[in-house]
Order: structure tokens, then C-alpha cells, then sequence
């Protein structure tokens, strides 16, 4: 992989791992665009770490909220506001957890295509332009509960399929729950931490299990390239996301599908 592709696939990923636009999509799209081939699972999920290290920065507090939620529920008090948080971000991560390790492998294997990602594209821009304009839009991250948490957490567990989504058939999903866009963003964006953490690991552990030879240089630019870019995509999702709705990024989802549809029929 040469390191124009590896700085490109670096800021595509994070300018679109926290947009609700699919970074998995595009990371499979510009190689073909382009005509490169394609970079893998490893480096996809290597840069995704980069997207990790800007929601530890971006959203700390909320983090360090989370640890002393998960420190008190080890200690058997789950009552609090912060160790209910903690709860509800594992349970979330469970569905996504299970399917990951389960799945990756066939995922890789067969879903990895240009029409794949046409039908999640388009079909989850639909379901988040309803959400958009029919969620209530009334409730906030306080309210979370367990059965939110299981339902956007299994909603997380789709965004394997390339085209999908994690930020954003999470917040499609928290909206449809009634959340407020920002609060729906804020909740995806922090349920998203353990999974990204738990890919990132099961991909490293496999590297050194396999022997796989990997430039490592090229994998610490783009992990470094991705942070700083996912650090301002988040920045300007949550400062403007109230105002402008998900309708854009559906219609751009919806652009996107047609162009791919195009290109490959």
C-alpha cells in the first residue's frame, strides 16, 4: 500500500467514522474509485483505533464519568446516574461484541462490495431521514435506559455490513427512541468506545497469532492522520447537529448509493 493511500484511507476514515455516512463504505469505495487494491480488515480497523483515541480526548469527562460508574458497579452500588451509564454502555456493546466475533470473518469474506454497500447506503439513509422528521426529539442521555440500550446496541451490531453505519444507525435508532439528535449523537459516539477498543485488540492479537507482516510505520501515520481528523468531525457534529438534522447526510447517503450504482452496473 503506498502511503498516498494510506494518508487518503486515513482521512476518509476520520472525517466519516462519526458522520452518520458510513466510514466502512467509503474505506471500501475510494480503493475502488481509485483503483487500488483493496487495504483490508486490519488496516480498516488499525485507523478506527485513531477514531478511539478522538472520542477518549473529545468526550473525557463523560469517559471518566464511566469509569467511576464501572468501578462502583464492581462494588455493587448500580444505582448512581454514573454507574447505571456504565451499565447501559455494556449492555450495549454486547450485540456488536457477539456478532463482531462471530461474523467478522464471513463479513470480510462476502460483504466487501460495491452493491452491498448501495442497498445499505440508500436503505439506512430512508430510515434516518424518518427519524429525523418524526422522532420526538424529547428525550435526553439521562434517560437512557436498559431497554434503549439493548436496542441500539443491537442496532450497533449491523454496522458491520459495509454502508451501514455505526454513528449512524445508532443515532437513527436513539432517535426513533424518542432522543434528542445531539443526545442520540452523544450516546452512539460513547457506546461506540468499547467496540472500536475490542475490535482494535481482537485484530492485534490476530497479527501477532498469524505472523502477518505489516508496514508499521504507514499504520502509525494513519492512525495519528485519523485521530486529529475524527477529533474535528466530532467537534463539528455536535456543535451543529441540532441545527442542521440528519437530512443532509441521507441525501448525500442517497447521492453516494446512485454514483456506486452507477459506477459498478
Amino acid at each position: 500500500m503506498s502511503w498516498l493511500q494510506t494518508i487518503v484511507l486515513s482521512i476518509v476514515q476520520g472525517l466519516t467514522e462519526f458522520l452518520p455516512i458510513s466510514s466502512s463504505g467509503h474505506l471500501v469505495l475510494v480503493p475502488v474509485f481509485f483503483g487500488w487494491t483493496d487495504q483490508g480488515l486490519t488496516f480498516d480497523v488499525a485507523v478506527h483505533f485513531g477514531s478511539l483515541a478522538a472520542v477518549a480526548v473529545y468526550f473525557r469527562n463523560d469517559l471518566k464519568g464511566l469509569m467511576i460508574g464501572g468501578a462502583r458497579l464492581l462494588g455493587g452500588n448500580s444505582n448512581s446516574p454514573e454507574s447505571r451509564m456504565a451499565l447501559f454502555i455494556i449492555v450495549g456493546t454486547v450485540p456488536a461484541a457477539i456478532a463482531g466475533l462471530t461474523l467478522a470473518g464471513l463479513i470480510e469474506a462476502n460483504l466487501r462490495s460495491p452493491l452491498v454497500i448501495v442497498f445499505a447506503l440508500s436503505g439506512y439513509a430512508l430510515l434516518m431521514a424518518l427519524a429525523d422528521r418524526f422522532g420526538r426529539h424529547e428525550r435526553v442521555i439521562a434517560n437512557v435506559g436498559l431497554r434503549d440500550a439493548i436496542i441500539i446496541g443491537v442496532a450497533q451490531a449491523l454496522a458491520l455490513v459495509p454502508g451501514t453505519s455505526r454513528s449512524g444507525i445508532t443515532i437513527t435508532a436513539a432517535m426513533m427512541l424518542g432522543f434528542q439528535r445531539r443526545d442520540a449523537a452523544r450516546f452512539s459516539f460513547l457506546l461506540s468506545a468499547p467496540v472500536i477498543l475490542l475490535a482494535t485488540a481482537y485484530e492485534t492479537f490476530r497479527l501477532f497469532v498469524d505472523g502477518s507482516d505489516f508496514a508499521w510505520g504507514q499504520l502509525a501515520i494513519g492512525v495519528t492522520i485519523s485521530a486529529v481528523v475524527a477529533y474535528l468531525s466530532i467537534d463539528f457534529f455536535m456543535r451543529f447537529v441540532n441545527a442542521i438534522g440528519l437530512l443532509p447526510f441521507a441525501i448525500y447517503r442517497l447521492g453516494l448509493a446512485g454514483v456506486v450504482l452507477y459506477a459498478v452496473v
